[in-house]
């Protein structure tokens, strides 16, 4: 059997949503109703793959990519005072500007919405063999369950529609479902559409066009952050253990399939085309510098950017072991604070720039002197006073491939990972060891991650509140700015103990002689509020002002 979609054929997609009309552009000037489209097998597969076009897509994705989730946890801060961020940072969720919460609602409904009307009207179309229409059907039951996971891991229970509706229908009498219905409605989606997809990419036709399709596997793996959700202690609040095995089980599903592996360089892992460890990706072809949130968002002025908008913290620094696989808290770790960036685990050095390191040519310079008797100080090339430098002394690296720099026409391959294998081996590793403790198979799989990072292998004999404190402290390492933390952190409920600490950056002193001294630095301007209320979203306002009573806020909100 043929099979002729592409994802790419999603840029001459289009619909008019403020009309009480379905439009698809079919040709300049030309437009087709609904039942012209699903009269045409080739519109109509244009209609479903649109769908995937609502998917969060991006690492940069807030306020026209200038910020990540990673602002809102302790992995970074935003130098500008964003508004996006800042307003997440107040505990201001209700704030209009707050886009990951009234920009998610609202895209996630527009693609449940592009779902139904798909999945309506499917079997009316007269399907030639260049299509699988049973392809298509999973292919959208898995976006709409992962619409509604966006949703659900916001917001909690929410309205839960799978028949279309306008978007000009009123939406002040119809209420939400619960937290346990909507749960349900996406884990029904999610094993229908296991039932119908193949395995993996290699199982569609023309797989290297079929990196971003849904897939059983990708499924899969969305069914275990699903799991993993219902698990944690924000949604199971007596530790059922059951709720863990079933997590666990859903992982162990998608290692025997034997199908994935990790790569072998973890600082490929997000800059290749194609790789054992990736699950589904969105790829993206090679990005140019100028005009992306690369040089718009990461890069500072020094190196050539528009403003460094983003500064890792070093709250996030501190997370990094020793090579040796002690934490710098560890007094026989060998950890020295004023050689700091020495010995740490490789990871360190793929995630972040640091003083002194080498990059793209130079030495990076985030140092600065004492004050002179006339109150001057003087800065390295890569740390100032002004806004769009870093506010830590760190820059982001993952993120920044080298060769993305003012002045070059090379371009550079950073795709957006949705599911990769070593979250996969972390998760089992995460549920097993709260459903059943720390044994030999919660070893192997952390360990698995470790070793491919090139760290030794944890210590034997850890209780089950150390293992999760290493499996927990694993992920903010391995998953770094992979948009991975906030999400951990809520599902935990650790927002008060890591959020709400104070963040910090470091000072690095440049001394006469050339040496540096080191100080940790409270960043007194970049502090973070974490309340109880902000484990859940609130409903944006205007959709609370569309009600009539019968939509319930979340509460505290």
């Amino acid at each position: 059997m043929k099979f002729l979609r592409f994802l790419p054929i999603l840029a001459i997609v289009s619909y008019n949503t403020s009309c009480k009309k379905d439009f698809l552009q079919r040709d300049v000037g030309v437009q087709a109703t609904l039942d012209e489209i699903f009269q045409n097998p080739l519109l109509a597969s244009r209609y479903g793959d649109n769908s995937y076009s609502f998917s969060l897509s991006d690492y940069g994705r807030l306020s026209g990519y200038k910020g990540m989730t990673s602002q809102f946890s302790d992995e970074s801060i935003a130098n500008n005072a964003q508004a996006e961020v800042a307003v997440m940072n107040k505990g201001l969720f209700l704030d209009n500007s707050a886009s990951d919460v009234t920009g998610v609602y609202t895209q996630m409904y527009k693609g449940i919405r592009n779902v139904n009307i798909m999945l309506a009207n499917i079997d009316k179309t007269p399907w030639t063999a260049e299509y699988n229409a049973s392809y298509i059907k999973g292919e959208q039951l898995y976006l709409r369950a992962y619409f509604y996971f966006e949703l659900i891991k916001r917001f909690g229970g929410v309205l839960v529609m799978t028949a279309p509706q306008e978007f000009t229908q009123a939406a002040e009498d119809l209420p939400r479902n619960t937290y346990e219905e909507t749960l349900a409605q996406i884990l029904k989606d999610l094993d229908e559409a296991m039932a119908i997809l193949p395995t993996t990419n290699d199982d569609w036709p023309n797989p290297a066009a079929q990196a971003n399709r849904a897939t059983k596997a990708a499924v899969m793996a969305l069914k275990t952050r699903v799991l993993m959700l219902d698990a944690s202690p924000l949604h199971n609040t007596s530790n059922d253990a059951a709720k863990w095995q079933k997590a666990a089980d859903a992982a162990k599903a998608i290692i025997d399939l034997n199908k994935y592996a990790l790569e072998p360089d973890y600082a490929n892992v997000l800059q290749v085309a194609t790789s054992k460890e990736y699950i589904r990706i969105w790829p993206r072809s090679p990005r140019s510098y100028i005009g992306t949130y690369i040089s718009d968002f990461l890069v500072p002025t020094s190196m050539g950017g528009a403003q460094s908008n983003l500064s890792p913290t070093q709250n996030h620094v501190d997370l990094y072991e020793m090579k040796n696989g002690k934490p710098i808290t560890d007094a026989t770790s060998g950890y020295n604070p004023q050689a700091p960036y020495v010995n740490r685990d490789p990871r360190f050095y793929v995630n972040l720039l640091y003083n002194g390191v080498t990059w793209q040519g130079r030495a990076v310079q985030t140092w600065q002197t004492e004050p002179s008797s006339s109150g001057s100080i003087t800065y390295g090339t890569d740390a100032s006073s002004a806004t769009n430098f870093t506010r830590t002394s760190y820059y982001l690296k993952r993120l920044w491939p080298e060769t993305a720099k003012s002045g070059s026409t090379a371009s550079a391959l950073l795709n957006f990972v949705f599911y990769r294998y070593a979250e996969v081996l972390l998760n089992y590793a995460e549920s097993l060891n709260e459903a059943v403790g720390p044994n030999s198979e919660v070893y192997g799989s952390v360990n698995a991650i470790r070793r491919r990072a090139g760290m030794p292998d944890l210590p034997e004999g850890l209780t089950k509140s150390q293992m999760r404190a290493r499996i927990h402290n694993e992920r903010a390492v391995e998953f770094a700015f992979e948009d991975m933390r906030w999400w951990d952190i809520l599902r935990w409920k650790e927002g008060e103990a890591i959020v709400a600490q104070p963040m910090k950056g470091m000072k690095i002193i440049k001394k006469a002689d050339g040496t540096f001294s080191y100080t940790v630095v409270e960043l007194s301007s970049f502090q973070k509020v974490f309340q109880d209320r902000m484990y859940l979203y609130p409903i944006p306002q205007n959709e609370m002002n569309k009600t009539s009573g019968a939509l319930i806020q979340n509460p505290g909100w």
